[in-house]
This record gives structure tokens, C-alpha cells and sequence, in this order.
């Protein structure tokens, strides 16, 4: 990776010195040093290339390609700043697994790099032509892929590689190197860069430290790359400063004048705000020669008008002065200053900025339950109207005015969890003044979750039988058993059966009914503990049966489908939607909570009756 890195630099800064040596040597005002480039944006692609971190299981970000933009102020003959952005496409990959002998891992990831930078040129600002060397600060962000933190969170992953909590690491690091710039014309020309990487190695928030079985990244593990890149370049910027304004004529010889009074000039004490037009008029004497008389006003010693009349709108607040002169054309046509008014102060106030409050009632809500959110606000000094708005940490906000609703039903809450839970959601109303500045205040409402029962996809069982089907299998052992052996959940099976299997008359004295019997060859693949069968805790699981009855809309769990991929299933197992009655409904109950209401007459599974049907084929 050095070597290639410092291969490619040489050839650039090679090409460089050879191009400056057959250029033709002129000074800095002849004209290839005049070419724009005051502001330089740069578009470019190449490949990004980095080397292995042989700690812990041998990381390597594999090489790809990169692209980005920079602009770069040249402010000084042989020194500008440079901001970049690069975005590259170098996933990662273990070079063994832990332990040695079990599967490698890798995952796609992407690169984003914002660099600051000095740039030292070796050829003056302007020319044709021009290497430079650089080195600066950069972040860089390592951020898996969508698809790759979706794959890390598959059980088979999460088991073999322990990866779920795959996540992005941002790090400082440093950037360096150099390349060659070089203009068509005044406004365009083309680069080519290298450039050196050094950072901290990216974690990804995988473990540091080795664990059993599973992946894991060592902090505190430096590494480098080198991109490589050209692009094309826009320029920008005079190439010579525009001459000096020619000088202004001599004034001409003021005759005596006679003095107005202050109080000639009227308006200024009028309310003044920055933006607000003021309204000024002077009152004076005509010039007794019968000459032309023109009044000429003054706001903070420039010439801004003439005329009796003045409408003046002031652009910062503080303190001004106003004064008004009098003039008429003298005897060869100059015009002299007859009179003088003023100079007088106005205060000019700067628009503030809004006053705002906001409350909620009430301050704590059930989940799902609206609070009432009421903004009170002013437009503030020198303003006329204001406007308000509202917005939420987490939530829905509606309304408009001084009134609004926080609808909590769509903050986001752990239902897996089966325990309380609450939230704070902040409230922040902004008020904003027709002069354009705005004010901000916040409250808070609580959001608290009570835990409600889980259900699973129902068991769908073929006609007249018992026997839960590979696909029911699935349910019970893939997607249940794990999560039923949280000791803060009960399980609840409820059996059901379609019209078409409803016994004709009693059972026989003894007989357990089919839709019993379906919810307790479910229990049994859920605790028998032996074979394929799961070990839940028997004591924790409750069944039902409701007969014919269909209190709860059918969830067939179907295999085959988006959800759960096609199983082979035994003949006579086959099941499809035409099925969907005969089933047993799967809950899993946060202690406290109220069962489903199709669990009519639950129990505990009988456990001699569990121990009898073993773990069923």
C-alpha cells in the first residue's frame, strides 16, 4: 500500500516539474500568471484503497471506488484552503473467524470523508500550471450498508457472528498528499490528486474484546489508505484588480453662509425601527438673488437626497445624524452653500425578537391518548404580526395558531418487552416576527405504555387432525420458544375447530375433545424438552379450547409465503387458507394482563398429560 501510494505521488510530482520546466519563463504580471482562479471547485472519481489491520481477526476495508467535490479559496499567491468531501465504496472483511476454523464475515460499507486543508502551491496564483502538496484534518464516517445491518440482525447471524448491534463509528483522522492542477482556458481545467488516509480503525460498535464465538474489532488499531483520483475543474475570480476611481473634481470655494437653525428639519422625532421608513422635511428661505435654491440631505455624512422631502429607511439599529443643506449656483454657476440645518441624532431601535411560551395538558398520557399543547406569543419590539409553530421529539403534531394536539400514538415503544414503559417527548413551539427572526421555548409531555399481549401467526392444522405440521413446528420453536422463555411472559394456546369437525352428540366418556387435543400437542412441542422439541417451562403455559367458536379473526401462519419460506410437510399435513378455523391461536401474556378473550376456560397444562404425549413426531 506504501509503495504504490508513494509510486503514484513521485510519477505526479515528476510530471509536474517536467511540464514547469519546459513552460516558458515569464513574469507574475505576463499573461499565463493571469489566469482565474480565486475559487477553484473540483469534481472528481478514482479508487480507494486501504491497507489490513492484522489485531484481532485481520480487518480489511476492501478496495473500491470514491467520488466527491472540493472548493478551494486561493487567498494568498502560494497558499489556499481547501474543504472536500469523498465518498467511497470499500467494504469490510475478516480475514479468519473466532474461533479459527469458523466462517469469515464481511459486509458492505460506505466511506464519507469531509477534509479541511492548507494548499501549498509551487507555482504562483494564476498560473497555467500548478503541483501542490497538502495535509489536514478530516472526519470520516465507516457506515454499514442498510442491507448489511438488516442481514447482522438475522438469528443466524446474531448466533454465528454475535453482529446485531452493527452500527456506524465516526473518527478523526488526517489526510495528506498532493497532485497537480493544471487550465484549459480562464474557467476550466482538469486535476490529478493522491491522497493518504490515516484514522483510527472503525468498530462498527461490534464487541472490542474476543468473545466465545462471534466477531469482534479491537479499539484503539490505526489504519491507512490511499485514494487516487482526477476530475475536472471550474475556476472563478478577477484576473486583475479593476483600476482606482479617478479622483473627485476640487470643491469649490464656499461663500458665506447663513445659518438654519436645528429645529428646521422635521421627522426625526418620529418612532424609528431598523427597516421602517422615516418621513423628513426641512422648512428654509428661499435665496434672495431669485436663484434655483436646492436642499441637499446628509445621513451620516454621505449624500443620500435632495429636496424639500426625504424618506430615509434605516438599515442598522444606533444612534444617526441627520443634516440639510442649502444650496443655489453662484455667479459662475457652482452651487454655494447658503445655508445649514443640523446636524440632529435619531436613535435607531433593531427589531427584536418574539416572546413565546408554551403548556401542555395534561403533562402525562396514557399511550396513544392526545395532550393539548397552547402557545402564547407576541411579535416583540419594532414587529407587527407573528406566527407560530409547533413540533415534537417523537409524536404527531396538528393544529395551528395558539392551539395544537400532540398525538402520541405513533411514539415508538418496546412491545416485546412485556414490562412499562415511558417516554418524554419534547415540545418545542417556535414564534417567528414578520421582521424574520423567531424565539423558541419547550415543555415536555410523559407518554407511558402498559404492556399488552403478543400474538404469534395461529397453527393451522389439516381436517380432523391433531398433529401440529412442520410449518406450525416453525412457529412454535423458530419464532415462540425464545421469547417464551422470558420469565416476565405466560404462555396461552388456544385450540379451535371448524363446523365441519364439530362432534355429533357428547364425546365418549374419557375422550378429549379435538380442539383440546390441538392445543396440547402445541404445548408439547413447546416443553417436551427431548428431540425436536423446545424445554419452555410447562408451568408458564396455559391452553384453552374454544370449539367452534371464532372470537379472534383467523392469523393463519402459512408456510410458502413472504413470511416463513415452504416446508415439506407429511401427507395429510398439507394445510392452506381453506383451513384457517381449524387452529390454535399463539399469545404470549405479560404477567398482569388480562388473557385473550377467546382463552374462555384456560389451564395450566396438565402435567401427566404432557409427560404422555412426549414430544410428538
Amino acid at each position: 500500500m506504501t509503495s504504490r501510494y508513494c509510486l503514484t505521488f513521485a510519477l505526479i510530482v515528476a510530471l509536474a516539474c517536467s511540464l514547469g520546466a519546459q513552460a516558458p519563463a515569464k513574469s507574475e504580471g505576463s499573461e499565463n500568471m493571469k489566469y482565474n482562479d480565486l475559487v477553484d471547485v473540483s469534481l472528481f472519481g478514482g479508487g480507494s484503497f486501504f491497507n489490513q489491520v492484522y489485531s484481532g481477526l485481520v480487518t480489511k476495508h476492501q478496495n473500491g471506488g470514491v467520488a466527491g467535490a472540493s472548493v478551494t479559496g486561493n487567498f494568498w499567491r502560494y497558499v489556499g484552503i481547501e474543504f472536500g468531501y469523498r465518498y467511497g465504496t470499500n467494504n469490510l472483511k475478516f480475514g479468519q473467524g473466532n474461533p479459527i476454523g469458523y466462517p469469515t464475515f464481511s459486509f458492505g460499507s460506505r466511506l464519507s470523508m469531509f477534509n479541511l486543508n492548507p494548499v501549498l502551491n509551487f507555482t504562483p496564483r494564476g498560473s497555467a500550471f500548478r503541483p501542490y502538496v497538502t495535509v489536514g484534518v478530516s472526519s470520516v464516517d465507516f457506515r454499514p450498508t442498510d442491507a448489511a445491518i438488516a442481514n447482522a440482525n438475522t438469528p443466524l447471524n446474531a448466533a454465528v457472528y454475535g453482529a446485531t448491534g452493527l452500527k456506524s463509528t465516526i473518527n478523526p483522522g488526517i489526510n495528506y498528499g498532493g497532485g497537480v492542477k493544471f487550465h484549459l482556458n480562464d474557467w476550466i481545467g482538469f486535476h490529478a490528486d493522491v491522497r493518504g488516509i490515516t484514522s483510527r480503525n472503525p468498530t462498527y460498535g461490534l464487541p472490542s474484546s474476543v468473545p466465545p464465538v462471534g466477531v469482534y474489532i479491537p479499539r484503539r488499531q490505526m489504519q491507512t489508505g490511499v485514494q487516487t483520483t482526477a476530475g475536472i475543474d471550474f475556476f472563478w475570480g478577477k484576473k486583475t484588480a479593476p483600476p482606482p476611481p479617478p479622483p473627485p473634481p476640487p470643491a469649490p470655494k464656499p461663500e458665506a453662509l447663513a445659518n438654519l437653525s436645528a429645529g428646521t428639519i422635521r421627522g426625526f422625532e418620529q418612532a424609528r425601527c431598523v427597516g421602517q421608513p422615516i418621513s423628513l422635511s426641512v422648512e428654509g428661505a428661499s435665496d434672495p438673488a431669485g436663484k434655483a435654491v436646492e436642499y441637499r440631505w446628509k445621513v451620516d455624512g454621505s449624500n443620500v437626497g435632495t429636496g424639500t422631502r426625504y424618506s430615509y429607511t434605516p438599515t442598522t439599529a444606533g444612534a444617526h445624524t441627520v443634516e440639510v443643506e442649502e444650496t443655489a449656483p453662484n455667479n459662475e454657476g457652482y452651487p454655494t452653500r447658503l445655508a445649514k440645518a443640523g446636524p440632529v441624532t435619531m436613535n435607531v431601535q433593531d427589531t427584536g425578537s418574539p416572546r413565546v411560551s408554551v403548556s401542555a395538558s395534561p403533562t402525562s398520557v396514557a399511550a396513544g391518548e392526545p395532550s393539548n399543547i397552547t402557545v402564547t406569543s407576541s411579535p416583540g419590539d419594532c414587529a407587527n404580526t407573528v406566527n407560530n409553530s409547533v413540533r415534537a421529539s417523537e409524536g404527531a403534531i396538528t393544529g395551528s395558531g395558539t392551539n395544537f394536539r400532540l398525538d402520541t400514538s405513533t411514539v415508538k415503544f418496546d412491545e416485546t418487552s412485556g414490562k412499562p414503559q415511558t417516554k418524554t417527548v419534547t415540545i418545542t413551539a417556535t414564534a417567528t416576527n414578520d421582521a424574520g427572526k423567531s424565539a423558541t421555548a419547550t415543555t415536555t409531555v410523559t407518554v407511558n405504555y402498559q404492556p399488552k399481549a403478543l400474538r404469534f401467526s395461529d397453527i393451522i392444522f389439516s381436517k380432523g387432525s391433531a398433529r401440529v405440521n412442520n410449518c406450525g413446528k416453525r412457529i412454535l420453536l423458530d419464532e415462540l420458544a425464545s421469547k417464551a422463555a422470558d420469565d416476565t411472559f405466560d404462555v396461552v394456546l388456544v385450540g379451535h375447530i371448524d363446523n365441519d369437525e364439530a362432534p355429533k352428540g357428547k364425546l365418549p366418556a374419557g375422550a378429549k375433545s379435538l380442539d383440546y387435543r390441538r392445543a396440547m400437542n402445541a404445548a408439547a412441542v413447546l416443553t417436551a424438552g427431548t428431540g425436536t422439541c423446545a424445554r419452555v417451562d410447562a408451568g408458564k403455559v396455559k391452553v384453552a379450547s374454544a370449539g367452534t367458536e371464532q372470537i379472534t379473526d383467523p392469523q393463519p401462519g402459512l408456510c410458502g409465503t413472504s413470511a416463513r419460506a415452504a416446508t415439506k410437510e407429511r401427507s395429510g399435513a398439507t394445510v392452506s387458507t381453506a383451513d384457517q378455523n381449524r387452529r390454535v391461536e399463539v399469545w404470549l401474556v405479560p404477567k398482569g394482563v388480562q388473557p385473550p378473550a377467546s382463552a374462555k376456560n384456560m389451564v395450566v397444562v396438565p402435567a401427566k398429560e404432557l409427560k404422555t404425549l412426549g414430544c410428538p413426531k
